[in-house]
């Protein structure tokens, strides 16, 4: 009779849970909410849509390729609604769905229950918790109530009630919404549990010298059967785990759990801490993936555990009192841990109810803390622990190798239990400022005039050239600001704004880690340097939780002792201090790593005792590719590289790596402690240069100046514009247009331009990019750009027409090199014959400089040996679609006999680089000129091209 009751009391309770936790319901995209209310009486039908573009370009002849765009109609069994069209299949079913719960007046908004409606629901939950159904459920904690009725005694079928604190995600979230104090101290929700089964005295049963909770009546005698039958084994299972001792004085250590399947495993893990049941073992939170059953098994002092209702629950100190604080694994859980502690991976999932263990081993100990660094995140996502560094800059995304700045900053702040990272862009205009060797960038409305080459430049009003910057928020979990990042440098892209910003918040993250004593008060000088701000409060407290001294004094953050630093900093400017007995081996090939190219590598790392004659493997790595010039490899091994060719093979061996860095990477850390402590070990490595990629031409040239050699080009054609008065001009290869667009940012004495090329890929770029701008300064009033109009053409530049004769200036910058040589001159001929323009300006790459631009580090001793003529054939053309490279003597002898020919006088300079100083200019060029003056009539020529006309632009006709 009391049972049917309390059973009918429970299933009301049990109601009373699921009513009550409803209000709080996760976040739910539209379709889900749909699926929700209508199951599959919800019919999505998805269309691709062919609409009328708005044109973005008036004018091109050039058919555009437009992306497809989809449309959805939502069927309900009470209406039907249309999207709007979107370029994602997704994005459409999501907008149908929301259109309808709006028509619908679906109600989204969560509501958080009160501290009361959650306290009623936790005494719900527990209720399910222990009810005979909950028993056979696939939940994780079904696993250790079921595992409980092996207990002895009064023992059996009671169950920590730490392990409900962790187990059960609900009774942690709504203990969150009785005090949010839960986040900072989860000891606290073992106090609430408590309480609630204060209500529940006449079903559950809790000892107030052990902290457990068991049913007062037994469950059913055929169920329990049941299960004992099903996991009736003799088997024992042995873990491997790690014991954390409480001192930083002791080392940690390997320890083997025996686990009978007929006993539970937490009085075994209780046993190995020194306690006879699992009474009062504290359970931390999982470490590192939400799936993980990786844990913390700890005991706090018993007073504490005792009196958590007392106000000592809410306050740090009491465990500095108490207890001896384990700042090493409070370093890995996140929250406080006291006396010694277990590392092991086990557990009950959902995926199945039998026991689920995994090995801990000290190497993965080690890959773990390595895991809660910048550096080492990135390290372990290129697997090379070894080799790799954390890159100080980024270039592209082409380049990056491992996990991506942005990725790697969430990934820490998870680790350590922040907030995700808040990231936001603030766009912005710039203005092109000529100041000779430099581009300055000044922001829209500055006026700016600077002296470039002799010539007086005054910088444009506007420019739609847009640039953006990304600050960064990290936040703690309770909303505080700990850091804010707000860069100075500005980007074309998003991507690029928000991989650089995160870089430098990991940049100065990973410069603290590295360092063995830091005063605060550096640590914030170091910051103004990243644009960078913290807030030491709450950098001390939420990053460095755990690893405070005993007595809560931290004057110096002391990385050495208590998070046992992964690495060192590796920035010295001498080799020869690092790495012993360097030997190339094998034939000099000449195809050497340079600025802002990627070597790839195979390396093998070992550890050596010579007095033993011993070596030992510790790490290998088939192919390790990386960036030259950015710090993504380890200095040491990035210079040796340096000195090698495409098939040469390194030795050489350092004592420059921590111990933690090898047993992170080495398997049997017995034989490394062995090893590692004979007096002449060292580190040695093997080393081959498997292949080189060479970077874009673009990005080997910004290596080494700035403003880059393009944007030089520009300068060097608008002095000339200014000098001569120019009020024409055509661009002979103007591929995308970048020299037309750069030009509109000037204020020049040009009113038309014209544009040619063979490309109408590159044509249509060029369209749409001045048609863009050139409407801006129309809305603008014409303020900034004298040009009137603008042409493209289709065609190419060895063809005469007529429509390219008569201009004042004729550009061809970086062109003929794509040209076959005897294409290349037939241009030279036909634009000085036919085009004939006052001024004709040809740049080439000076092939002599390639030395310089594809090596970064001095010869070898054998590379020395090599004359001039055999370094020159070892250099590789800049770019790939290069037919060929002049050298200065080449073109100069191209260039001479071209004026002689034509009557025209010719100059030689050139961009980046000097003409005094060996080899000379980057890009070399030539400035033809032609004194006389054109016949009235026009040439007429008997293969005269027609050029079809791409796309016009008039200011006239707008």
């Amino acid at each position: 009779m009391i049972r049917v009751s309390g059973l009918s009391e429970l299933f009301v309770m049990e109601t009373r849970e699921h009513l009550v936790v409803s209000h709080k319901k996760p976040t739910l995209t539209p379709k889900a909410i749909i699926h929700q209310n209508f199951g599959d009486k919800a019919c999505y039908v998805v269309e691709e849509v062919k609409e009328v573009h708005q044109i973005e370009c008036p004018g091109l002849s050039i058919p555009q390729m437009r992306p497809c765009l989809y449309r959805c109609t939502l069927q309900l069994p009470e209406l039907c609604v249309i999207s709007g069209t979107f370029k994602k299949k997704k994005d459409a079913e999501q907008s149908a769905a929301e259109i309808a719960i709006e028509k619908l007046g679906i109600c989204t908004e969560t509501i958080d229950p009160t501290p009361q409606e959650a306290q009623e629901s936790l005494v719900a939950r527990i209720t399910n918790i222990f009810s005979d159904k909950f028993l056979l459920c696939d939940h994780p904690l079904g696993g250790h109530i079921r595992a409980t009725l092996w207990r002895k005694g009064d023992l059996c079928g009671s169950i920590p009630i730490s392990v409900l604190a962790v187990y059960d995600a609900k009774l942690l979230s709504l203990c969150k919404y009785i005090n949010p104090d839960v986040e900072s101290n989860p000891f606290l929700v073992i106090s609430f549990i408590k309480r609630a089964t204060i209500n529940l005295c006449q079903y559950l049963a809790t000892s107030e010298r052990h902290l457990c909770i068991r049913r007062l009546t037994p469950y059913p005698q055929d169920i329990v059967e049941s299960l004992m039958k099903k996991h009736d084994s003799l088997e024992c299972i042995q873990v491997a785990a790690i014991r954390i001792p409480s001192s930083v004085e002791q080392s940690i250590e390997p320890v083997i759990l025996h686990i009978s399947l007929r006993e539970y495993y937490l009085d075994v893990i209780a046993n190995e801490l020194g306690f006879e049941d699992a009474a009062n073992v504290m359970i931390s939170r999982n470490l590192g993936k939400a799936s993980s059953e990786t844990r913390l098994f700890f005991t706090a002092p018993k007073p504490y555990l005792l009196d958590l209702c007392s106000k000592f629950a809410n306050e740090k100190e009491t465990l500095y009192l108490m207890g001896s604080l384990n700042v090493r694994a409070s370093y890995f859980a996140g929250q406080d841990i006291t006396g010694d502690a277990i590392l092991a991976s086990i557990g009950y999932t959902r995926k199945s109810g039998d026991i689920f263990y995994e090995d801990v081993s000290v190497r993965l100990y080690y890959r773990m803390l390595l895991g809660k660094t910048p550096g080492g995140i990135y390290k372990l996502s290129r697997e090379a622990i070894l080799a790799a560094e954390l890159p100080s800059r980024f270039t592209t995304r082409a380049n990056w190798r491992g996990s991506l700045p942005r990725d790697i900053l969430c990934m820490f702040c998870r680790q350590h239990r922040l907030a995700e990272p808040l990231f936001s862009f603030h766009p912005f205009k710039t203005s092109s400022v000529l100041s000779g060797s430099s581009l300055k960038v000044a922001e829209s409305g500055d006026n700016v005039i600077e002296h470039g080459n002799g010539v007086c430049v005054t910088s444009p009003m506007h420019s739609d050239s847009e640039l953006f910057k990304c600050e960064i928020k990290l936040l703690s979990r309770c909303g505080d600001l700990i850091l804010l990042c707000s860069p100075k440098d500005g980007y074309k892209k998003q991507n690029d704004a928000i991989q650089n910003a995160s870089l430098k918040v990991l940049s100065w993250l990973d410069m603290w880690f590295k360092s063995v004593i830091l005063p605060f008060e550096r640590l914030c000088e170091t910051a103004d340097d990243f644009n960078i701000q913290i807030y030491s409060n709450n950098i001390i407290s939420e990053i460095l939780a755990g690893q405070s001294t005993h007595n809560g004094q931290l004057n110096a953050i002391q990385c050495n002792k208590l998070v046992e630093p992964t690495y060192m900093n590796s920035s010295y400017d001498m080799l020869g201090n690092i790495v012993q007995s360097l030997k190339i081996e094998g034939p000099y090939s000449g195809a050497c790593p340079c600025n802002g190219s990627l070597p790839c590598i195979r390396y093998s790392v070992s550890l050596a005792v010579e007095s033993q004659n011993v070596k030992e493997v510790i790490e290998v790595c088939d192919e390790f590719e990386f960036e030259v010039g950015v710090g993504a490899a380890v200095s040491y091994i990035e210079e040796v590289v340096m000195q090698m060719s495409v098939g040469q093979y390194a030795y050489f061996s350092t004592n420059f790596l921590t111990s933690n860095l090898i047993y992170a990477s080495a398997g049997e850390s017995t034989k490394m402690l062995s090893l590692l402590s004979s007096k002449d070990c060292s580190i040695a490595y093997e080393i081959s240069l498997i292949k080189v990629a060479e970077p874009p031409e673009e990005r080997m040239e910004q290596a080494l100046f700035s403003p880059p050699l393009s944007k030089q080009r520009v300068e060097f054609a608008v002095q000339q514009i200014q000098e001569s008065h120019a009020t024409t001009l055509i661009d002979f290869g103007c591929g995308s247009g970048s020299l037309l667009e750069a030009l509109l940012n000037y204020p020049t004495s040009l009113e038309k331009m014209a544009g040619v090329d063979i490309s109408q890929k590159g044509l249509s770029r060029a369209a749409k990019v001045l048609n863009s701008k050139l409407y801006a300064n129309s809305d603008a009033g014409g303020q900034w750009t004298s040009v009137q109009s603008v042409i493209l053409y289709e065609g190419s530049i060895t063809n005469f027409g007529s429509q390219l004769q008569g201009f004042d200036i004729g550009t061809c910058l970086e062109v003929i090199e794509h040209m076959e040589e005897d294409q290349a001159c037939l241009f030279g001929d036909v634009a000085l014959s036919f085009f004939r323009p006052r001024i004709l300006i040809v740049s080439t790459p000076n092939f002599e400089y390639n030395v310089v631009l594809q090596k970064s580090s001095p010869p070898t001793q054998e590379q020395e040996e090599l004359d001039e003529k055999t370094l020159l054939q070892s250099c590789k053309f800049r770019n790939h679609d290069h037919k060929f490279e002049w050298t200065r003597a080449q073109f100069r002898q191209w260039a001479s006999d071209l004026a002689g020919r034509h009557n025209y006088s010719v100059e030689f300079s050139g961009v980046g680089g000097s003409a005094d100083v060996e080899p000379g200019y980057a890009s070399q060029i030539a400035l033809f000129k032609r004194d006389w003056k054109l016949e009235d009539d026009v040439l007429k020529h008997a293969d005269e091209h027609h050029y079809n006309v791409i796309w016009e632009w008039n200011s006239r006709k707008e």
